[in-house]
Formats: structure tokens, C-alpha cells, sequence
């Protein structure tokens, strides 16, 4: 069958010349906004908007006008940059961390810390001392605890943050703090925590408590300031007199997250935090105060203190760099941190993550580790809560199992939500980031790298009782998966590069 003539599909008012005068406006509009959406973009975000705006014009067009741009508004990254100059400012007396030839497993650790702090602003800070603490309720117990025991301030920041059962002691202790004169101030995502049972008894709670509290990007009809839904703030932090601190993984919530049919399925979050003294501990407390400036217009100047002494002696001196990322800054300051951990290594790398969909260079990365002869792990759930995200990151195994990669499957109907990686004997790294493309652009998320013996074995120690909980898959068994499976993998994999 030809090629109908264009005279013969076009009204006869239509002058030939007018027609391909339309067309060639098309082709340049569509040109434009190709180089558009793929200006200062990966090519693989910038294939998938373009795909998205081609086979389904209007409302992908639609989609990118208003979710396209992985950046805050002007205003909330000036601010991060007003902030980030002023930690500068003040930590110009901590001089890079210089190791020995003898202690120093991990050559290319100093230029990491170069490279976190002119992305992040944050210093590396030593005399430090950590905990992990791998037990859902116990962490949320001993969280609880420094609470009770707060004298001057509790500085809280969760994407989620529940009343619930298991979490009505941890509210309970911010109310009697705030009875007795200590200063509570609380941050939590607004549509995180919303979608959460029992959001207005939180927040009617928190009123009656005295408590200071902000959403964190607040979603309004009718604010002046227009904030997208698909920017959350992910970070977990807890400051205590500016003492102690957790961060991790874990939200204030219940292990089922609130909803019935988790626990008829048995589903619970499977989480790690880590618990910190030292000065480590200023530099979270900098990342809430940043967080409550950019919410309130508030600066807590007195909060960004330099003088705080080392942590009691523990087994070594760890050394800490607090790592803050997300659309308030230039980079992907976490991806960077990952992808280049990933290539120092020289013995080991283990990755436990709940939401695996990495980008060109992360994938890279991991494969080229295990290829160079090093051990190579990833730890992720056998069934992921989100369903794109789950087949999105399945469509990978292939490709890592390939090149040497161990795969282990936590088993449903858990959902293994830890965030860490951990390289050598020498440096680990725990936080709010998963490696996905969210946690790389639309999330604000804060991790901590850390160096130091005894934390890496503290770690090794969760990561063995991970695997002793879970399966390896292996190449044999993901060869045989069925058709609807890899086509379920595949067509999630095309959407991978925005989700």
C-alpha cells in the first residue's frame, strides 16, 4: 500500500505550502522542547520525558511543565546556599582529616571527603561514637528514652510521624519534655504524614503539648509559594540537647505502617538507625536547623556550634561526614558519595537498599566492582510494597547477577526498608537514601559516612543477620522466571528513569 498524496488527506482550502508551513512549525516545536527537556539532564530522564510527551502529547507535555524540574523553588535554594555559606563560614577551622599509610585501607577516602564537603558544606568531624540499633521497637524505645531525658531541646524530623500504639510513648515524652521547659520543635512531610491514620489527632496532639511543629513542603491551593507534590523531605533525624542524635531509616510509626492490610498480611518494616555522640552530632542538629529555616524563616544561629567536645572513648576514634542531598542542591550528592565508594573499594562492598533503581553510573559501578574480583552484595525484599518500583528494580538482576553480584531476597511478606552500604573493613554509610532516581533528585534525604573499625563491624554484624533471613537468588532460577514477569520487569524498567 503507498503513501497517500498529501492533497488527498488535506481539506481543498488548504494551500499545500500552508500545510508544510504547519508541519515544519511541529518539528520545530517538537525540536525545541527536546532540547528543552534534555538540557542539564541525564539521557535517560531526558528519553523518558521526551517519550512521554511524544506518545501521549498533551497530557505528558502536561506532566513535565509541572513535575519536570527536579529542583525546589528559587527561593527555598537560596536559602540552602545562604545556609551552606554560613556552615562554611563557621567550620573553616576544621582542617581535612589527614590519615596514616598505616590505618588508611581506603586511598580515595580523602578526596570523598573533598568532595562531600564542597558538595554538602558539611565537615568530616572526629572523636565520634555510634550504635546501631537494628530492632524496630527498641529503636523507637531508646529514641524515647533521650527524650525523657531531654534538658534544653528535642530537635525531631521524620517523613512520616504517627500517633499510634507503638509510637504513643514517643509522643507522650515530647509532651512532658515541653512540660517542663525544654524546647521540642518537630518537622514532618506533609503528604507523607498525612496519608497516615490518625493525622489530625497528631497534630491536635502536638498543639495541646506546646510543641513547636512545621509541615516540611507543604502542599496549599492557596499558598504563594507553589510546591510539587512529587518533592518530599525523607530525612530522619533526632537531636537531643544537641548531644545525641539518631538518623537511619526508620519513621515515627507503628512496623505496619498504619494500615490494616499490612497486618493481616503479616507486612512489617524491616529498619536501622544509628545512634550518635560527638560532634557528628552538631552537624545533623545544621541539617534540622536548615530544614526549620527553609520551613519558618527561622535561622537557629545559636544551634550551629563549633566547640562540642568528642564522644566518651570507645574500642576506635570514628571519624564522621554528614552528607545532605535533594532538589536544594546543584548535585546528586548522595549519588556521588555511592558511585564513588563503590569505585575505591578493594575487598568488599555490601548495599542494602528497599528501593533499588539505579542510573547509568550506580549500575555501573556495582558491576565493575564485582567484575575487578571484589565481593560484591546487594540486599533487597523478595516483594517490594510498591509495585512499579519492585519490577523496575527487578528488571536489573539480570545484568548485576551477570557480572558476579550476589543477590539476597529478604523474605516477604517483610518489606527490608535499612538504607546502608557498607566498603571494606573500612567505611560505612547509613541513612534516609535509598539508590533510586526519587532518593538521587526529588527527595531531600541526609546520610552519614563514617570511618571507622568499629562501626563497620557493628554493620557487618546486621548485614550477617540479614543474610541469615534470606535467600540468594541465582541466575538459574531468575533464567526461568516467566514471560508476564519479564514483561512486567521491562515496561516498569522504561518508566525506571522517572520514578
Amino acid at each position: 500500500m503507498g503513501v497517500l498524496p498529501l492533497d488527498s488527506v488535506l481539506p481543498d482550502s488548504w494551500p499545500e505550502w500552508a500545510v508544510w508551513g504547519v508541519v515544519a512549525v511541529g518539528v520545530l516545536v517538537g525540536l525545541v522542547v527536546a532540547a528543552v527537556i534534555a538540557n542539564d539532564r541525564r539521557p535517560s530522564a531526558a528519553l523518558g520525558w521526551v517519550l512521554a510527551v511524544v506518545l501521549i502529547p498533551y497530557v505528558g507535555l502536561l506532566a513535565f511543565l509541572v513535575i519536570g524540574s527536579p529542583k525546589l523553588p528559587r527561593g527555598r535554594r537560596e536559602k540552602q546556599q545562604r545556609f551552606n555559606e554560613r556552615v562554611l563560614e563557621r567550620t573553616t577551622e576544621h582542617r581535612p582529616v589527614h590519615l596514616t599509610p598505616e590505618d588508611e585501607q581506603l586511598p580515595a577516602l580523602r578526596t570523598i571527603h573533598t568532595m562531600n564537603r564542597r558538595l554538602g558544606a558539611m565537615p568530616v568531624l572526629s572523636g565520634n561514637r555510634a550504635d546501631l540499633l537494628e530492632d524496630y521497637v527498641g529503636s523507637l524505645w531508646a529514641m524515647t528514652a533521650e527524650v525523657e531525658a531531654a534538658q534544653h531541646s528535642v530537635h525531631a524530623e521524620f517523613y512520616i510521624l504517627a500517633l499510634d500504639e507503638t509510637t504513643e510513648p514517643f509522643f507522650a515524652a515530647l509532651e512532658r519534655a515541653s512540660a517542663r521547659g525544654v524546647v521540642v520543635r518537630v518537622l514532618f512531610d506533609h503528604l507523607a504524614s498525612l496519608r497516615v491514620k490518625g493525622y489530625r489527632a497528631m497534630v491536635r496532639r502536638l498543639d495541646a503539648a506546646g510543641v513547636l511543629w512545621r509541615r516540611m513542603l507543604p502542599v496549599w491551593p492557596t499558598s504563594r509559594e507553589l510546591l510539587r507534590i512529587d518533592l518530599r523531605n525523607h530525612r530522619k533525624i533526632l537531636v537531643v540537647d544537641g548531644a545525641v542524635a539518631f538518623s537511619g531509616s526508620q519513621n515515627v510509626v507503628d512496623p505496619a505502617y498504619g494500615k490494616r492490610s499490612n497486618r493481616r498480611k503479616g507486612r512489617r518494616w524491616v529498619d536501622v538507625m544509628a545512634r550518635f555522640e560527638g560532634p557528628v552530632v552538631t552537624a545533623l542538629d545544621a541539617v534540622f536547623v536548615a530544614d526549620w529555616y527553609s520551613e519558618t524563616g527561622e535561622l537557629l544561629d545559636d544551634r550551629l556550634r563549633t566547640d562540642v567536645a568528642p564522644a566518651p572513648s570507645a574500642d576506635d576514634e570514628l571519624q564522621a561526614q554528614v552528607v545532605p542531598s535533594g532538589p536544594g542542591f546543584e548535585q546528586e550528592n548522595n549519588l556521588r558519595l555511592f558511585v564513588s565508594l563503590l569505585h575505591a573499594a578493594q575487598e568488599r562492598a555490601v548495599v542494602v537498599s528497599p528501593y533499588f533503581v539505579p542510573d547509568e553510573s550506580l549500575l555501573l559501578a556495582m558491576r565493575s566492582a564485582a567484575e575487578r574480583g571484589l565481593q560484591v552484595e546487594l540486599f533487597v525484599s523478595e516483594r517490594g510494597d510498591q509495585a512499579l518500583v519492585h519490577h523496575a528494580q527487578r528488571s536489573y538482576y539480570e545484568a548485576l547477577l551477570r557480572s558476579g553480584v550476589r543477590i539476597w531476597l529478604y523474605p516477604a511478606p517483610y518489606v527490608l526498608h535499612a538504607k546502608t552500604l557498607s566498603v571494606d573493613d573500612e567505611v560505612a554509610v547509613i541513612g534516609s537514601s535509598n539508590l533510586d532516581m526519587r532518593s538521587f533528585e526529588l527527595n531531600l534525604e541526609v546520610i552519614v559516612l563514617v570511618r571507622g573499625a568499629s562501626f563497620v563491624r557493628q554493620l557487618r554484624g546486621v548485614e550477617d543477620l540479614y543474610r541469615s533471613r534470606s535467600r540468594e537468588l541465582t541466575a538459574g532460577e531468575w533464567g526461568r522466571r516467566s514471560l508476564p514477569s519479564r514483561t512486567a520487569d521491562g515496561l516498569a524498567r522504561l518508566a525506571s528513569a522517572l520514578v
